[in-house]
């Protein structure tokens, strides 16, 4: 490989591990705005969305042009196509935290519904499958990828349990109705970032074994697993 081409790729793959801290933190202080009520850290979220949306911008013009100036092939090709799409996925998952810190400030300055709600539960597990997806992608680990995979189905079933609860308690007392719709809102954002996680991760057993795996189950991913092991 000529030397300017893997310059730009190593290039190539700080950037995108720049805009990957960064929307892992914006991520990290939406939740924690929603979760701990800190309206000061959903207006930092919202007031730095530009930052990412630039970065963004930059890394696409980078995969253009080692595209366009290097024609590169094989697994060089398959990380410069990776980088592309987890660039935008990164994007993506910038703009809904910034969804989830406007809910949060919305209900800082409100009453608390009083619910027992795992928003904190769910939260975590969102932040584990979005690191774990970045970890993957940082050490080219298609096993660990796959494991972010599986993990998404608890994301759903929690989901799923706000979207009852909240529901439920729409209907038993009308005037929570503008709360517990932001509260929804929120958790469907956070079900969206797994979604996301997800996507990385299957882009990370792209890049590093050149399979498609996407619109696979996760029984068939843990029967690949247990065959590996």
């Amino acid at each position: 490989m000529p030397k300017h081409l893997q310059r730009e790729l190593d290039n190539l793959k700080k950037e995108l591990l720049v805009i990957a801290s960064m929307v892992e933190n914006a991520t990290q202080k939406a939740l924690t705005a929603l979760v701990d009520r800190r309206q000061e850290l959903a207006e930092e979220v919202v007031q730095e969305d530009f930052l990412i949306n630039e970065k963004e911008v930059r890394i696409e013009e980078e995969c253009l042009k080692i595209l366009a100036l290097h024609q590169p092939v094989a697994i060089d090709l398959r990380f410069v196509i990776t980088a592309l799409k987890v660039n935008n996925d990164l994007e993506r998952v910038g703009d809904l935290a910034v969804n989830i810190a406007e809910r949060a400030i919305f209900l800082s300055t409100r009453e608390m519904l009083a619910l027992t709600l795992d928003f904190p539960g769910m939260a975590d597990k969102v932040q584990k499958m979005l690191s774990y997806s970045l970890d993957a992608l940082t050490h080219n680990d298609a096993k660990l990828a796959r494991q972010v995979i599986t993990m998404d189905d608890a994301v759903d079933l929690a989901n799923h349990k706000m979207i009852k609860e909240l529901r439920r308690q729409m209907q038993k007392n009308p005037s929570t109705i503008k709360r517990a719709s932001h509260l929804l809102s929120a958790s469907s954002q956070l079900e969206r970032i797994a979604d996301l996680a997800t996507n990385i991760a299957e882009d990370v057993v792209y890049m590093v074994e050149g399979e498609v795996i996407r619109h696979r189950t996760e029984d068939f991913i843990k029967r690949e697993e247990e065959e590996e092991d």
